[in-house]
Formats: C-alpha cells, structure tokens, sequence
C-alpha cells in the first residue's frame, strides 16, 4: 500500500469516503449527524489540503492505482496556558478505511504513516475522538496503542 499526502486531483474519492464515515456517524447517533451527507465540501478540502497545518493523507493500493482504500485528516494544535507543557500534538480529526477495503490493514497502513509523520515534525502526541458506540474504531486505536485520555460526557436534554 501506498501513503501519501493528499493534493488536489484526490478531492472527489475523499468525498466518495467521506459519505461513508458520516453514514457510520449517523448509525450511532442520528439525533447529532443526517444520514448522505458530508463534513466538508470540494472547497474546504481543497483548503485543507493546501495547509500545512491541516495534513491530509491518503492510501492507495500502490503508487498507481486508482482506487483510493483510505484517508486521515488531521490538524498540528500546539497546547499551552499557564499550567500546561507546551507541547505539539497532531490531532486526527477523521480516519476513513472504505468499506469495501476492510480487513485489508488500511487502517494500520494509515497510522503508522501518520504515527512517523507526527514523530518527524516534533509531535509528542497524537490525539482523537472515538464516538460512544463506535466500537470498531475504538478496539482499532487502542491495537494501535491508544489510551484514554479523557472522557467527554453529556446529557440530551
């Protein structure tokens, strides 16, 4: 498989997949995420892709296939305050594996090249979010060697 940084010619299969994990999303908790829809258009991708701030990172089966089997975005944040370490995080914002493309290890391609990327540039973290309900993402980031960090709670009123 093969890693990338995503550039502009990608856009329309990120948003191919990008319906996908939204769909996932809406599965666990349709009262939050409407069901076909995406999380951003072709202009703000478009963007992110421009911004080094905002690495995106795609898989393809090798350097010349067509199909793309997977995508991370994610964003540099830099945590400070007075009783904080300023240090540098790389926060992944959404790791999509296309459906028909499970199984096949896309995933622990996609992180890892990302895990290096991160060590590369100075990270001494990487972050995310897991949805409650979410189980397969959840068991996949902790076999990748994620813990907890912290809980986010709510109560729907």
């Amino acid at each position: 498989m093969f890693v990338r940084r995503a550039v502009t010619k990608d856009i329309p299969q990120i948003a191919r997949l990008l319906y996908q994990v939204n769909n996932v999303h809406a599965d666990i908790r349709p009262d939050l995420f409407v069901h076909d829809k995406r999380k951003y258009t072709d202009e703000e991708i478009e963007a992110i892709v421009k911004d080094d701030e905002t690495p995106l990172f795609v898989c393809y089966e090798d350097v010349n296939s067509g199909e793309l089997l997977g995508y991370c975005f994610s964003a540099f944040e830099k945590k400070h305050g007075h009783s904080l370490q300023p240090i540098k995080t790389l926060y992944l914002d959404d790791i999509c594996v296309d459906e028909n493309a499970r199984g096949r290890h896309v995933g622990t391609e996609i992180f890892n090249y990302v895990k290096d990327f991160a060590k590369k540039n100075g990270c001494y973290d990487i972050t995310l979010n897991v949805w409650e309900g979410n189980d397969s993402a959840k068991a996949f980031y902790e076999a990748m060697g994620l813990n907890v960090l912290k809980y986010g709670m709510e109560i729907v009123l």
